[in-house]
């Protein structure tokens, strides 16, 4: 099964599509491609114009809810990077950094990034495994529970 493939399967899963506008507010670029390195602009849990989760995490929304936020936030990178490369021309996820609007006494970041790492790990296999910080914020755009950034490296 190549990659496409399992990001088809996953967004099945998931009960969404990545094939609409992936929408972006202000003077930035959500992909940018510099010498063989996608970097890829923060994402929130966005389908079309809903963010489909919304909230604290540890008070309005609960782990399994955060974790599938999380992997909301991936497909959508996915997506930007299939339509700017194509999912095989990534050689290897260098590094996410995880941003979670966290209630006080909220420590589960890390889990909430799990889920982030374990898509990444599925569609790309050991070319996914990478560097990860995952850190608890008191706000996020749009009440986003969580939000991404990816840098990748391209064949």
């Amino acid at each position: 099964m190549g990659r496409i493939d399992i990001f088809n399967q996953i967004a099945s899963e998931l009960g969404y599509g990545f094939d609409g506008e992936i929408k972006v507010g202000g003077n930035y670029t959500p992909l940018l491609r510099h010498d063989g390195y996608i970097y890829i602009s923060g994402q929130i849990p966005r389908v079309g114009d809903a963010v489909v989760v919304q909230g604290v995490v540890g008070s309005d929304v609960q782990l399994k809810e955060a974790q599938k936020a999380a992997q909301v936030c991936v497909m959508r990178a996915l997506a930007l990077t299939d339509r700017a490369v194509g999912l095989d021309k990534v050689k290897a996820v260098l590094r996410i950094s995880v941003f979670v609007q966290s209630a006080q006494g909220f420590t589960q970041q890390s889990e909430v990034a799990d889920a982030a790492s374990d898509v990444l790990y599925r569609v790309f296999g050991d070319a996914g495994v990478h560097t990860r910080t995952s850190v608890g914020v008191y706000q996020l755009p749009k009440n986003a529970p969580v939000e991404i950034d990816f840098i990748f490296a391209t064949l």
